[in-house]
């Protein structure tokens, strides 16, 4: 018998996988935008997200949406425990898209858009990292509501998973550069690309040994037999993409190191499942107490099996249509 619960964590696991990928560089770019020169530096890694930065956010409300139609109970619990950092996240989207505008149209403010452009990309990352850790470190339930402070989601560990998002959106946007410019400005994504890997697998392992200190849960489902034959081979895999991956940038390869900077986010995100599965807020909800009735999983099922398609295949014409190097004259 088909599991329809199963099926809508997974289509909101790629969901969210998708919007990390593809929002993920433009954020990145964002983060590392002091870092790049005055003018065409600038402007060229700028042009080269303009034509699908707006259209990744597509992604970000699947996720929430498909939560809430999906799982009701588990968005009545997560976001009354995460209110402050959704807004300061939908603030962080909106400076950023006013200032990715603006500092084309008002020019002589332009100092202030590309800080506006900076400081909404960091401040949206490091929330989408933080309520990353909110969830990871427990969040407390009575009954089926939230039962936790204003401040509950404020603590070291979800500080640590703040940045560790915050620098892996670096790397993305190092690799996106990399990619897609050519010249000075991407021999400075090799050497961005280079610290923000290391800086995100160190956080990566340091928000990992954590974990096993946060819940006995966690650690039994990494450290204890049986589960450690299969979640061992979730670190083993890393070690070895990231070895392909500093190799790529040491041989200049272009394209090679942005897939595998997302094969790293695709194996945290499998070492996320590891840890959490199958509860939706660890130890306390699983997908099935969260879980909407049948009839509407079926329901929504018809309508995600018709438009997903479509959001795949417009978003894949997207890229198609602007591939290739950009160059001085970008597309503003």
């Amino acid at each position: 018998m088909i599991d329809l619960t199963v099926i809508w964590a997974f289509i909101i696991a790629f969901a969210v996988f998708a919007y990390v990928v593809m929002d993920g560089f433009d954020l990145g770019i964002g983060i590392l935008f002091p870092t790049l020169k005055v003018g065409q530096g600038r402007n060229r890694a700028m042009n080269s997200i303009a034509p699908v930065w707006d259209g990744n956010e597509t992604w970000l409300v699947l996720g929430g949406g498909g939560l809430m139609a999906a799982f009701p109970l588990a968005y009545a619990v997560i976001l009354p425990a995460t209110y402050p950092l959704i807004i300061a996240m939908l603030l962080g989207l909106v400076f950023r898209g006013v200032a990715f505008e603006f500092r084309w149209r008002d020019p002589g403010h332009r100092a202030l858009w590309d800080l506006s452009f900076f400081g909404g990309s960091v401040i949206a990352a490091l929330a989408q990292g933080m309520i990353l850790g909110a969830l990871l470190q427990g969040i407390d339930v009575t009954g089926r509501s939230y039962d936790g402070s204003w401040w509950d989601w404020l603590t070291p560990y979800t500080l640590l998973t703040g940045v560790g998002v915050v620098a892996g959106y670096a790397l993305l946007g190092a690799c996106w550069m990399i990619w897609k410019l050519e010249g000075d400005v991407q021999e400075h994504a090799y050497r961005l690309a280079f610290r923000a890997a290391l800086a995100t697998l160190l956080l990566m392992g340091a928000v990992s040994a954590y974990n096993l200190l946060l819940l006995p849960d966690y650690r039994e489902r990494w450290l204890e037999m049986p589960n450690i034959l299969f979640a061992s081979q979730v670190p083993l895999l890393t070690a070895i993409v990231a070895g392909a991956f500093f190799y790529s940038l040491k041989t200049r390869r272009q394209l090679m190191p942005f897939l595998l900077a997302l094969a790293l986010f695709l194996l945290g995100m499998a070492g996320l499942g590891v840890t959490i599965w199958p509860y939706v807020v660890p130890d306390q909800i699983t997908i099935w107490d969260a879980a909407a009735p049948e009839s509407s999983q079926i329901f929504m099922l018809v309508g995600v099996a018709l438009t997903l398609p479509l959001i795949l295949a417009y978003t894949a014409w997207a890229y198609w249509v602007f591939r290739g190097k950009v160059g001085h004259e970008g597309y503003h």
